[in-house]
C-alpha cells in the first residue's frame, strides 16, 4: 500500500455549502444555500465582456493584476476607504477573495502560529489556517445578537496569536461590527502585536442605520491590516473570481510572491471587462443597497408570516433561521429533508460554528423576487417536517 496521505488535510470534509447546492439540484429545490444571485451583472460589464471576447487580452496579465485593473481598483477603494492607495505597491489581484484570504494567511503566519477566528465563520477560514500550518482559536459570536465578549476575546489574544480573521459584514450571520467593537479588536491587536486579516466582500451591502468601517482605517491599524475583498458580490459576478488584497507595501511585496506561486494570476479578459464597473458612481452602490434592502424586507416579512424564527441581518444577504421547534438533532438532516420534502435549499448552521450549534440554518436572499416568492410559497409546507 502507498504511504498515508496528508495528516494536515485528513480532517477536511467537502464544502457543506457547495454540497447543499448539489442537494438542491438533486431535488429541484430553490437553492437558497450557496450565496450567488440568479440575476445578471450590470449591463456595462456584459457589453464590455462581449467586446473583450474579440479584442482580448487573452494571455497572461502581470501576475499581481493588470495595470489598468489595479489603477481602477485603487481609485475606487481610495475613495471608499478614505486613504490614497498605491496601485503598484499596495494591491495584489487574486482569484476571488477565497485566494486572497489564503494568500494573506500564508503571508503572515508560520507553522505553529495561532490565529483567532470568530465563530460562526465562513467555512474556509479554519481550513486556511490549517493549510498554513497554523492553529485556529475560536471566539464565539453569541446568538441571536452575534456579539462577542471582550474578556473572552482578550483570553484568546493572551495566547499571542499571529493574526485575527475579521469578516465584516459577517457571513453567515449578517453581523456588522460597530466602530466601538472594532476599536476593541484594534486595541487588542496593538497590545498583543497581532495582524488582522479582514474579509470585507459585503462592504457595500450594509443596512441602515449600520455603517461599514474599514478596519484598516482605524488609528494605527493600516500597518497591521491585510484587507481582503472581491468584486463577486458587489457586481453579481461570483463566477468571475476576481478578488484582491490591499495592505502596506512590505506586506504586499510578500503577498505578491505567495499569490504568484498559488495561482499565477487572475483571468486577463475578466479584469479588462470589469473596468466599467470600477468606474461606477455612488448611484450604483446606492441602488445595490436599495435592491438588497428590498429583498431582505420581502424575504424576512415572508418568514414572519409563516411563523419562522430568524435573526435580522445588519449586512450581507444571509439570514439564520431557528429550527428548534422541528425536533431535529441534526441540522444537516433537516436541510436534506427540507430540500427533498419542501423544495428549498439551505445550509446547516453547524458548518459555521465551532460550538455544538445544531438549531440554526442559513438561507440567503440574493435572488429575483420571483425566486424568493417561490421559496416562501414552498416554505408554507415546512410544518410537515415537525417530529
Amino acid at each position: 500500500m502507498p504511504q498515508p496521505l496528508s495528516q494536515r488535510t485528513a480532517s477536511f470534509t467537502d464544502s457543506v455549502i457547495r454540497r447543499m447546492t448539489r442537494v438542491s439540484l438533486q431535488y429541484n429545490a430553490v437553492n437558497l444555500s450557496q450565496g450567488f444571485p440568479d440575476f445578471d451583472p450590470p449591463q456595462a460589464i456584459l457589453e464590455r465582456l462581449a467586446e473583450v471576447a474579440h479584442e482580448g487580452p487573452h494571455q497572461y496579465a502581470i501576475t499581481w493584476g493588470a495595470q489598468n485593473f489595479r489603477e481602477a481598483l485603487a481609485k475606487k477603494q481610495s475613495h471608499y476607504m478614505g486613504r490614497s492607495i498605491d496601485p503598484n505597491s499596495e494591491i495584489v489581484a487574486t482569484c476571488g477573495s477565497t485566494e486572497a484570504m489564503m494568500c494573506a494567511m500564508m503571508t503572515v503566519t508560520n507553522p505553529g502560529d495561532k490565529v483567532i477566528v470568530f465563530s460562526p465563520f465562513y467555512e474556509n477560514y479554519g481550513a486556511d489556517t490549517i493549510l498554513s500550518g497554523a492553529e485556529p482559536i475560536y471566539v464565539p459570536l453569541v446568538p441571536p445578537s452575534f456579539t462577542f465578549d471582550p474578556e473572552v476575546l482578550e483570553d484568546a489574544f493572551r495566547q499571542h496569536p499571529k493574526a485575527l480573521v475579521l469578516c465584516n459584514p459577517s457571513n453567515p450571520c449578517g453581523r456588522v461590527f460597530t466602530r466601538e467593537e472594532l476599536e476593541v479588536i484594534a486595541s487588542l491587536a496593538e497590545k498583543y502585536d497581532t495582524y488582522v486579516i479582514t474579509d470585507e466582500v459585503y462592504e457595500h451591502i450594509v443596512y441602515a442605520p449600520r455603517k461599514h468601517t474599514y478596519f484598516a482605517t482605524l488609528p494605527g491599524m493600516w500597518e497591521r491590516t491585510i484587507s481582503c475583498s472581491s468584486l463577486s458580490k458587489t457586481y453579481s459576478i461570483t463566477g468571475w473570481r476576481l478578488g484582491y488584497i490591499i495592505a502596506p507595501a512590505e506586506i504586499i511585496d510578500r503577498a505578491k510572491k505567495v499569490h504568484d506561486f498559488l495561482t499565477v494570476g487572475c483571468a486577463a479578459p475578466l479584469m479588462e471587462a470589469v473596468l466599467p464597473a470600477l468606474g461606477f458612481g455612488q448611484d450604483y452602490y446606492d441602488s445595490l443597497l436599495a435592491k438588497y434592502a428590498h429583498k431582505k424586507e420581502l424575504f424576512l416579512k415572508g418568514l414572519d408570516a409563516l411563523g419562522i424564527v430568524h435573526n435580522d441581518p445588519e449586512g450581507a444577504y444571509y439570514v439564520m433561521l431557528d429550527i428548534s421547534e422541528y425536533g431535529y438533532d441534526s441540522d444537516l438532516q433537516f436541510c436534506e429533508d427540507l430540500a427533498r420534502e419542501v423544495g428549498v435549499g439551505a445550509v446547516p448552521g453547524s458548518s459555521f460554528f465551532r460550538e455544538p450549534v445544531n438549531h440554526l440554518i442559513r438561507m440567503h436572499f440574493a435572488k429575483n423576487d420571483e425566486t424568493l416568492n417561490e421559496a416562501l410559497n414552498r416554505l408554507e409546507a415546512i410544518q410537515k417536517l415537525k417530529k
